[in-house]
């Protein structure tokens, strides 16, 4: 049973939602299509793509080059008297957390500034199990939960697991029937108030407060500076990847900046423990750039836009929307040009080619894919790959033995590609989501070159079928010269963990 009680139209159609998905899982073929839906992708923009394979090499100068002190750095670890850990907590407090990897980061962000404001001790987190990719991994398979523990204790007490007279809170518990240790009506983004007045007396009484559902319960205005700054500590220092995600990742960081490691070892005999770490073995080290590519399908079809896959992909597209969502998509009401023109449909992976060649990127550009299923498969990706010959991912760096401890894990496979991103020269994602959210806030923090697409004016580019490839490169270089890293503060509203200044960053 799951522990969030929902209308009965609501368990249908999340029901629904799971059986369509392993449905398409279970007879789709290696591009991602069903087999009766007979798709032919083409080059959406073939004058443009011609272009780009002809480009000369030799990028420009300035794409690699490090950020410059922008006048903010990092300040999270001000001292302040008043709030100082007191010596007696109030009682436990346990949240459930929904989502994918990202989602549940920021949930775990959100439950330590809780305890924080409620003098609790948090006990770790559960992640519930992703319905879509039936994931099963929990907090200690993804973080370090010591680490974690540790990195917090001067702010709010952390244990895994709750004392013997408390063993009665599970998830099951909560399931079975109503109970009165749970909340189950915190808004979104409710205020600390909130909190003190809902939840304290529950602590009171009871000594233990389950509150679920929580993605999204805490709100990023009118806090306290010192729960603001704790939020982005979590977030940036003390939820850090269990050691076999941090090793593999530094061994993918490795191989892609050093371009020989193929001829250097046999692929298939590589230990990514000891790989390259012969100082007398390694050149100087290279650059390279991540690219997040989300496009699958459940975002193809939600967008409601036009991907080049000819009515028989239109048709797919509007079928799987109509199962889903019922006709509840907003963007079915517009043309695929005023959702372009608006920004509003992801990039394609030739799209994002054409960018970044536009950008300056050569075709010797050493690209990591930080992505998981790709909607179309290779066929999707093959104008991409042309650009970017040299274009890396998990597979074609890690041998399958190196990968079995995260195959088939989507939060652990999400967590490594998170770890290459946040150690690359360059970022950049195709569409904004989760992820992007997260790594554009954490490599803002650290100060990291990070493009952020402008979506309107790229979409009104790719629809001006006439555009020569010198007026692309200039009305896209014109149209980023301040989405490359610059600092931009929060406004409200605006999440904390996607713009950390000026909360969680001082202007020096």
């Amino acid at each position: 049973m799951n522990l969030y009680p929902n209308l009965r139209r609501g368990i249908l159609l999340s029901v629904l939602y799971v059986v369509v998905l392993l449905c398409n899982a279970s007879t789709s073929t290696s591009t991602s299509y069903s087999s009766s839906e007979a798709i032919t992708i083409k080059p959406r923009h073939l004058s443009l793509l011609k272009s780009a394979l002809q480009r000369p090499s030799g990028e420009q100068s300035d794409l690699w080059k490090p950020m410059t002190d922008q006048g903010w750095s990092p300040c999270i670890d001000i001292e302040d008297p008043l709030s100082a850990l007191p010596d007696k907590t109030k009682g436990y407090i346990q949240v459930f957390l929904d989502g994918g990897l990202n989602q549940q980061r920021m949930g775990i962000c959100d439950a330590v500034a809780v305890a924080k404001i409620l003098n609790a001790t948090l006990v770790i987190p559960f992640l519930e199990i992703n319905p879509v990719w039936q994931d099963s991994s929990s907090f200690v398979d993804i973080f370090d939960v010591d680490h974690f523990i540790d990195a917090l204790k001067d702010d709010v007490r952390v244990v895994k697991e709750l004392p013997e007279d408390y063993s009665w809170s599970t998830r099951e518990y909560y399931a079975a029937a109503v109970r009165e240790t749970r909340v189950k009506t915190a808004p979104v983004h409710a205020s600390a108030q909130w909190y003190i007045e809902n939840v304290s007396p529950l602590l009171h009484s009871y000594g233990i407060a389950a509150i679920s559902p929580f993605s999204h319960r805490l709100s990023f205005d009118h806090l306290p500076g010192e729960i603001q700054r704790l939020r982005c500590k979590v977030n940036f220092q003390a939820l850090r990847f269990v050691p076999h995600i941090t090793s593999l990742g530094d061994a993918l960081v490795s191989r892609l900046r050093n371009p020989l490691w193929r001829s250097e070892k046999d692929r298939k005999s590589v230990d990514h423990l000891g790989d390259m770490t012969n100082p007398n073995s390694r050149h100087e080290p290279g650059k390279f750039a991540v690219l997040h590519l989300r496009f699958d399908k459940d975002m193809a079809a939600h967008s409601a836009c036009d991907f080049g896959g000819g009515k028989a992909e239109k048709l797919a597209l509007a079928k799987y929307r109509q199962m889903i969502w019922q006709g509840r998509v907003l963007n079915s009401q517009f043309t695929d040009e005023e959702l372009r023109s608006q920004g509003r449909c992801p990039l394609t992976p030739e799209e994002m080619g054409l960018l970044l060649a536009a950008f300056g990127f050569d075709n010797n550009t050493r690209l990591y894919l930080a992505s998981h299923k790709v909607y179309g498969g290779e066929a999707r990706i093959s104008a991409l790959r042309q650009v970017f010959p040299r274009m890396e991912d998990k597979r074609s760096l890690a041998s399958s033995e190196e990968r079995a401890r995260i195959k088939g894990k989507a939060s652990l496979l999400a967590a490594l590609d998170y770890y290459v991103s946040m150690h690359s020269d360059v970022f950049i994602s195709a569409s904004p989501g989760n992820m992007h959210n997260a790594l554009v806030g954490h490599r803002t923090f650290e100060n990291l070159k990070t493009i952020r697409p402008n979506m309107a004016l790229i979409g009104q580019l790719f629809l001006n079928k006439s555009i020569t490839w010198v007026d692309f490169q200039q009305a896209l270089g014109e149209g980023h010269v301040n989405r490359q890293g610059q600092i931009r503060l929060r406004k409200p509203k605006q999440s904390i963990y996607t713009y950390p200044a000026p909360d969680c960053m001082c202007h020096v």
